[in-house]
């Protein structure tokens, strides 16, 4: 079917934290050749263990597997990331990594104009012709199985010559001067023995794992009669990869905000965002105003003071709550207990509260874009980001089907 469609992608929206998981899990569990996996957080609860497992299991079977994993988020668990290091079919590298575990207060105190730049990209990407990019970092939160809190979040599955755009970033930031082996930092590394019998360990542990409400295991005929089912779901158009130079602070290419930017100015009549984090800077407020006077239509769903994690964004989000709504901009902030939103959780965690963290964008109607940028400072300043730009009026209804499903009253505050 690629072959019949020259120069389109495959893409599928992965909506829901069970179809994220799942989705995950079966790429891992067919790949044949490469797993390369590029995240922000991964996080060492039961999604992030057993997700590991599976990785693993594949690189038992001959698959070459990379991991590139932000160091500041990851650092409490580097070691146990070097034990999987220890495996002859796995490499781990961590992106602007701290250089010691001992004082790494001081280190940030002396250092923090380079340990401020992160990376925050997240890509997971099967033999080069299979790839999930969106906003989901690797935990329970992300998969709607935390019993205190999930997210709502977006991923695109996405197959043809857009896969190889993806690889592509991949490797930039792999062959990078901040991507550093794992066994480089790690000074107290087990030796290869004792590292098996770790692994060990995490096999014995996810066989034992009996309340997760995902299946994990897979048999081939399964995972083919799914691919089977999902590709007649598969919306066909052009895709085009957006990202940041992994050391955007010293490079003159287009960061991935001034690429968005560019493409927003192509709207006509209405642009709805949904973003996690969202802190205006005097360009934003004055595009909204410039947007409110040409007559289109703007509409942006964010946390509300309830649902946002990082107290500081919402505080100073929340001064330029004024000078959107006068600008035109129809205000929508995710509600603790929106209603909807548990339906697309595990059974066990209906309860939890919800919270937003979600990167998508839609414009007239046609071009779509998800990924993991935010409309904050340090999207548009600091972090590395990724993003699908996608032109298709098909999947621009179903995003926009999903968008609208976030300001529904039972999800959101307006």
């Amino acid at each position: 079917e690629i072959e019949a469609r020259p120069g389109q992608s495959g893409l599928a929206l992965v909506p829901t934290g069970e179809t994220a998981f799942r989705a995950r899990v079966g790429l891992a569990n067919q790949a044949e050749r490469t797993l390369d996996l590029q995240y922000y957080i991964w996080e060492v609860d039961d999604s992030g263990v057993l997700l590991a497992e599976r990785v693993m299991r594949a690189a038992d079977r001959g698959v070459r597997v990379r991991i590139l994993l932000d160091h500041v988020t990851t650092r409490a668990s580097d070691l146990g990331f070097s034990y999987m290091d220890h495996h002859p079919n796995v490499e781990i590298r961590l992106f602007n990594p701290l250089l010691t575990r001992k004082s790494q207060i001081f280190e940030f105190m002396t250092d923090f104009t380079r340990l401020n730049h992160r990376m925050h990209n997240k890509a997971f990407i099967a033999d080069n012709a299979a790839a999930i990019v969106g906003g989901r970092n690797i935990g329970d939160t992300y998969f709607g199985v935390h019993e205190d809190a999930n997210y709502r979040d977006l991923d695109l599955l996405v197959v043809g010559p857009v896969v190889q755009d993806v690889s592509f970033s991949f490797d930039r930031y792999w062959n990078s001067d901040l991507a550093v082996p794992v066994d480089v930092l790690i000074e107290d590394r087990l030796p290869a023995q004792e590292a098996q019998a770790k692994l060990d360990e995490l096999y014995t542990y996810v066989a034992e794992i009996s309340d997760y409400p995902y299946p994990i295991e897979t048999s081939k005929s399964e995972l083919m009669a799914r691919l089977n089912a999902l590709r007649g779901d598969l919306v066909w158009a052009e895709a085009k990869v957006l990202y940041d130079e992994p050391d955007r602070m010293a490079d003159d290419e287009a960061t991935v905000f001034e690429e968005l930017t560019r493409s927003g100015e192509e709207k006509e009549h209405y642009i709805a965002i949904e973003a996690a984090y969202v802190v205006p800077d005097d360009f934003i407020i004055e595009r909204a105003a410039d947007n409110q006077a040409k007559g289109i239509r703007q509409r942006l769903l964010t946390n509300s003071m309830a649902t946002n994690d990082v107290a500081a964004v919402h505080a100073a989000y929340s001064r330029y709550r004024l000078q959107l709504l006068r600008n035109g901009v129809e205000l929508y902030e995710l509600r603790p207990d929106a209603g909807k939103l548990n339906e697309n959780w595990s059974a066990l965690r209906g309860r939890s509260r919800a919270g937003l963290h979600t990167k998508v964008s839609v414009a007239d109607d046609r071009v779509v874009a998800v990924g993991s940028f935010n409309l904050d400072p340090r999207s548009i300043n600091l972090n590395t980001e990724i993003v699908l730009l996608v032109e298709s009026a098909e999947l621009a209804a179903q995003v926009r089907d999903y968008m609208d499903g976030g300001v529904l009253p039972e999800n959101s505050y307006r």
